[in-house]
């Protein structure tokens, strides 16, 4: 079963779409095969509950990231072995051979140009073989998390029908006999083999790929703990996107299964909930994190509620939505579930009043199961104070607001307690939003 999170989640947390600006995926997206490519979307649409698979994956993305290799494989290359494998169709060595004499006639008559694509897209195909087999050899065996790829693919490798292609990796040009009968190879007699060999090469591909993002940003790898365990500390926490970002601290269990935050307006409360959003998922991927360590307990999902949007086409008000959005964690929790839930400001589509009830009740309701984990920030600080008197699991921390004369200047680094911060005033008076207005009315 792999690791869930919703359309709102993901996009509360803008964690796919390579396409998309400052998107998680866009962040690694530095494969170079189309398969790669695609394999890189079911990685990040499919993360891990199992935790030794997860650190499995970890250990080899954290080999790459120490022993950095280049992908050998050009795109341009590549592109054209992928293109050939991908129209593959299953031929007997007669059918194979017809194909190819029938495109030879068609050259001599109108002058086509596909035998000569064939010739190239063979050619250029036991090329990419003997690159990849030369590849795996330098790698080495000891103390290798990939070796088991290697020694799969090198078995591979030594089948005889694959030796005969390696032996030919040189060849310039193919008689239209040795063209029939590697066509048919690659295409038929080696067709699962080939299979294997190119997701492998698309692994590959991901694998070097998000190793050097994490050396490039200077990610680390986080170690995944069995679900009864029921805990995560994670030391330097930060958003992968940014550069230069302060690190912060947070750890969670079962006798402190709650992070309450509270801070003024721009103190960065949504950011700091959206990197410990991204970075529990990336986690559960077996991908690097934005962190200087981290060690977690899996759980089943991750549910947030930061940028719940109003349905003007069903009809729900903003604070209907929220409602809804509380409604569907609660189901998920009555339904057994153990999983990671994030609420950036709850209910603050209505007044205050009732957004101090529902914050208060429904937080104390969540705590109570403990094998659920979750960060909830609110600029309602009476209802940290009400908990903190009532509640032994929770943690409070805030983030610190220092003034400078009348300007704002934010920390960013986590502070343990409540802060009542409230500069909202202030930041609309330094924009001289009300002498604008006044000026016009003047």
């Amino acid at each position: 079963m792999s690791f869930y999170a919703d359309k709102q989640t993901l996009e509360d947390l803008n964690l796919l779409d390579r396409y998309k600006n400052n998107s998680i995926a866009r962040l690694f997206n530095e494969v170079v095969t189309t398969g790669g490519r695609k394999l890189m979307e079911q990685l990040f649409k499919n993360p891990l509950t199992d935790h030794v698979l997860i650190n499995e994956r970890s250990s080899i993305l954290q080999y790459f990231s120490a022993h950095p290799v280049a992908f050998p494989f050009s795109p341009e290359n590549f592109s054209i072995v992928e293109n050939y494998l991908a129209a593959a169709q299953q031929k007997n060595f007669i059918e194979t051979g017809t194909s190819i004499v029938y495109k030879k006639i068609l050259k001599v008559v109108a002058n086509s140009k596909e035998v000569e694509l064939l010739q190239a897209e063979v050619i250029q195909t036991i090329h990419l073989l003997g690159i990849f087999h030369d590849f795996l050899q330098t790698l080495p065996v000891e103390n290798n998390p990939y070796c088991k790829t290697r020694e799969r693919m090198m078995a591979i490798f030594s089948r005889p029908q694959l030796q005969v292609l390696l032996s030919q990796r040189s060849v310039k040009v193919l008689s239209l006999l040795q063209l029939t009968r590697y066509d048919y190879l690659l295409k038929n007699v080696l067709h699962s083999a080939m299979q294997e060999l190119m997701e492998a090469i698309f692994q590959l591909d991901v694998y070097i790929a998000v190793s050097q993002v994490a050396a490039k940003r200077g990610f680390s790898y986080a170690t995944a703990l069995s679900k009864e365990q029921n805990c995560l500390h994670i030391n330097g926490l930060y958003h992968p996107a940014l550069e230069n970002a302060v690190g912060n601290d947070l750890s969670m269990s079962q006798q402190s299964n709650v992070i309450f935050l509270t801070g003024a307006n721009m103190a960065g409360k949504s950011t700091l909930m959206k990197s410990f959003g991204i970075n529990v998922y990336l986690a559960h991927m077996g991908f690097p994190v934005a962190a200087s360590s981290m060690t977690f307990s899996v759980k089943d999902g991750l549910y947030t509620s930061i940028n719940v949007p109003d349905n003007i086409d069903l009809g729900y008000s903003h604070f209907y939505a929220e409602v809804l959005r509380v409604k569907k964690v609660a189901e998920e929790v009555a339904a057994g579930k153990d999983i990671f839930v994030i609420f950036d400001e709850l209910f603050k589509g209505t007044n205050v009043k009732d957004a101090y009830d529902a914050t208060l009740s429904i937080t104390q309701a969540f705590s109570e199961t403990d094998t659920c984990f979750f960060m909830i920030s609110t600029h309602i600080t009476e209802v940290g104070e009400a908990l903190r008197a009532t509640t032994g699991n929770f943690e409070f921390v805030y983030l610190p607001t220092v003034m400078e004369g009348n300007v704002p200047r934010y920390t960013y680094q986590l502070t343990k307690g409540i802060t009542a911060d409230k500069q909202g005033m202030v930041i609309i008076e330094n924009e001289g939003i009300l002498g604008i207005i006044r000026g016009r009315l003047s």
